[in-house]
């Protein structure tokens, strides 16, 4: 093997151009060769370090002949598709003004397309000395980083526009289900072996039965960038389970893949992707992917040196006037979004996942760091430079975006905040759906205003209801099995002492503390689950299922298990609770064919024109108007509405009657008037089927049992005749 530090040749080089950014086969001056466009503004010199088929040894490195506004570029003929590289950067190493470049680092292309070679301790790949943490190491790491490899990227774009187009689905009738590529079907007995865990298991024939007996709409795919496990994980032999620690913004992570699939060149992985994608589309389900654009995986100043730090520190994050790191991903860094090349990356990888993978939108992990652009003043502006480019990109015209509206920076909380095209995820429907039903103070006006829509959150600036994404549970926190039968968070398999995780759940165990075989708690623990998961699909927004919590999936009391790649996480099929899934797919489907339960436009409890009835209107429990302290009243725990609106510019043809009732008393309630005709029944998990008979007729005053959501509905043709 040949020293890295003396390549045996080292070719002919030309100027190029500084776009685009990254190493591309591509034609020159009438010659083919790569061309190269690396930013680092503040570099003295930029090299290409090129590696023989393997990435093994490095045969040759060349500076970059020419520098343009910090880009620099160069055109090497004779190169082409399938050659491995990597990167190295001259400059000062002065980490006090936020510089740490060190030459001796092997550096990934930030744009590269192809990665392979050595991932599972990059986190130990600093770029200071261990015993002088303030001097760079010397010593050459080119052994254990990956390489990345050139692609076809035209014969990418290609394959990428052979997959079917996707449902576009409205949001209207959007019903999101998040999950993890792994843990998702890592245990389903029915899926070969082979693809358990897999993007072809995540669009096997199985899950595929899944989905539409479910009903879902949409995928939401935890992070498939590759990502890697950070130091801590890596001393206690865990794994970042979740991988929101992004390695490649460009790359779709192998371990994900089949193991027929990942060979070196990984071209198999990305194809295997690419059927996933389809095999969904073909079956009407949209992939939304979790993207983490607000950090990267080189932690703070004692994390690794990988790619943007080596490459240009000072200008990749964001840093306050000592050099060091603003941390408003709480994650050790934070990208610059007022610098324009960080923000051409995103945009770049933005379009890369929809063009040469089909997806369908993305939800913005931490998505307010994304609107920060600059120094430790920097405050949330929703038409930042991102935003704004996002705007009016045609490539992604049509994609769905969903923000996780906050961070963990000054003024971090930001719900509402996103402009016109973004949906958010409500925590507030979280937290007081969960306090209605598990006992947490909580009012009726509370309850209202998140089974309506949350207009205090989303109706200005000409948003809608289905702005919201209502969810009860997600990846970070409690499972809904867990919600209902642990008080507190027990996280000590993460080996942090139970200090990790959120202690402010809002949960309940209903007397006992995890299982428990007593009927009376099992009783109220499914009722509460049933209660909740209705509440989530009969409200107005967009309903977002954490997947297994339709089966009554558990971690545990696990609040935060981002490092259990294991059976604690994975989705446990041979014990799934059959009858709560029968349960939740019944719901689904009666969102779906009820237009009442998506209205995509605000209630203003007013009559619209040549309409008998007003869109909504609230009761009490003796069927008076609510008054003003009886929205505040915490007891009875009741709120009863009526909606009546139609499809589109339709009038409404039937009315629905809300129940949401928390407690266990049972409760004397007088139906407004007409005959209702039952529908949902969350205690009794009663939901009317599709090829049914209308359900059982109702009459006033009922009696009702706590806890408890009901659904009924009124006829209003058989209403008229009866009354004409």
């Amino acid at each position: 093997m040949k020293d890295s530090a003396h390549p045996a040749r080292s070719p002919a080089c030309a100027p190029g151009r500084d776009w685009p950014m990254g190493v591309t086969a591509t034609v020159y001056e009438g010659l083919s060769g790569l061309n190269v466009a690396v930013y680092a503004r503040h570099a003295s010199a930029v090299e290409l370090c090129l590696f023989d088929t393997t990435g093994a040894t490095e045969t040759a490195r060349i500076k970059l002949p020419a520098c343009s506004d910090g880009v620099w570029h160069g055109f090497f003929p004779g190169l082409g598709i399938g050659q491995r590289y990597g990167l190295r950067a001259h400059g000062p190493w002065q980490p006090q003004v936020g510089q740490r470049f060190n030459p001796a680092r092997l550096l990934i292309d930030p744009w590269a397309r192809s990665l392979s070679g050595p991932l599972s301790t990059l986190a130990l790949q600093s770029g200071y000395r261990a015993d002088a943490p303030d001097q760079p190491d010397a010593q050459d790491n080119a052994q254990h980083m990956p390489k990345a490899r050139v692609l076809d990227l035209d014969a990418e774009l290609r394959a990428g526009a052979a997959i079917t187009p996707g449902p576009q689905t409205a949001l209207a009738k959007t019903v999101l289900y998040e999950a993890q590529v792994k843990a998702l079907t890592a245990l389903h007995p029915e899926i070969l072996a082979g693809q358990r865990g897999t993007f072809a298991g995540v669009a096997s024939d199985a899950m595929l039965a899944h989905y539409q007996r479910l009903g879902v709409t949409a995928l939401c795919l935890l992070p498939v960038h590759l990502h890697q496990d950070e130091r801590h994980l890596i001393a206690r032999d865990l794994h970042n389970h979740w991988g929101y620690n992004t390695l490649s913004f460009f790359v779709p992570d192998a371990r994900f893949a089949t193991p027929a699939a990942r060979h070196d060149d990984d071209a198999a992985v990305r194809a295997e992707f690419r059927a996933m994608v389809d095999s969904l589309h073909r079956h009407g389900i949209e992939v939304i992917l979790d993207v983490v654009y607000n950090h990267t995986a080189e932690g703070d100043a004692l994390g690794p040196t990988l790619c943007w730090r080596g490459l240009d520190n000072a200008s990749w994050y964001a840093l306050d006037a000592q050099g060091g790191y603003l941390n408003a991903s709480g994650c050790g860094n934070t990208l610059n979004m007022g610098e324009p090349r960080v923000v051409q990356m995103v945009m770049d990888s933005l379009r890369w996942w929809v063009q040469a993978f089909g997806v369908d939108g993305f939800r913005f992990d931490l998505a307010v760091a994304l609107g920060r652009s600059g120094g430790p003043d920097a405050r949330f502006d929703a038409s930042g430079p991102l935003f704004a480019a996002m705007a009016q990109d045609p490539v992604l015209a049509g994609v769905k975006l969903i923000a996780e509206p906050w961070d963990l920076g000054p003024q971090g909380y930001q719900i509402g905040r996103f402009g016109a095209r973004w949906a958010e995820w409500n925590d507030q429907f979280r937290d007081t759906a969960r306090a209605w039903w598990l006992g947490h103070p909580c009012t009726p006006g509370q309850m209202a205003r998140r089974l309506t829509g949350s207009s205090d959150l989303f109706q200005s600036g000409a948003r809608t209801p289905l702005a919201s994404v209502n969810l009860i549970t997600a990846h970070d926190g409690f499972t809904l099995a867990d919600l209902t039968a642990y008080e507190n968070k027990h996280n000590q398999a993460n080996g942090e002492n139970n200090r990790d995780g959120h202690g402010h759940n809002l949960s309940a165990n209903a007397g006992h503390e995890g299982p428990s075989e007593e009927l009376a708690v099992r009783q109220l623990r499914g009722q509460w689950r049933r209660a909740l998961l209705a509440t989530l699909l009969c409200s107005q927004g967009t309903p977002q299922l954490l997947a297994g919590d339709e089966m009554g999936s558990s971690q545990r009391g696990n609040n935060n298990a981002y490092c259990q790649d294991n059976a604690l996480t994975w989705l446990d099929w041979a014990q799934a609770d059959q009858d709560l899934l029968s349960f939740v797919a019944k719901v689904v489907h009666l969102r779906q064919r009820y237009p009442g339960l998506r209205h995509p436009h605000w209630f203003g409890g007013t009559r619209p024109a040549g309409a008998a009835w007003p869109d909504i209107a609230w009761f009490t429990a003796d069927g008076a108007t609510p008054s003003a302290a009886d929205w505040e009243r915490r007891n009875p725990r009741l709120l009863v509405c009526v909606i009546s609106v139609g499809e589109g510019a339709q009038l409404a043809r039937e009315r629905l009657l809300l129940v949401l009732y928390a407690d266990k008393a049972p409760l004397e309630l007088c139906l407004p008037a007409g005959p209702w005709a039952l529908l949902l029944d969350s205690a009794g998990a009663w939901v009317e089927d599709a090829d049914t008979a209308t359900g059982p007729s109702m009459a006033s005053p009922l009696l009702v049992s706590g806890p408890t959501l009901l659904l009924m509905r009124q006829d209003l043709a058989q209403t008229d005749k009866a009354t004409s």
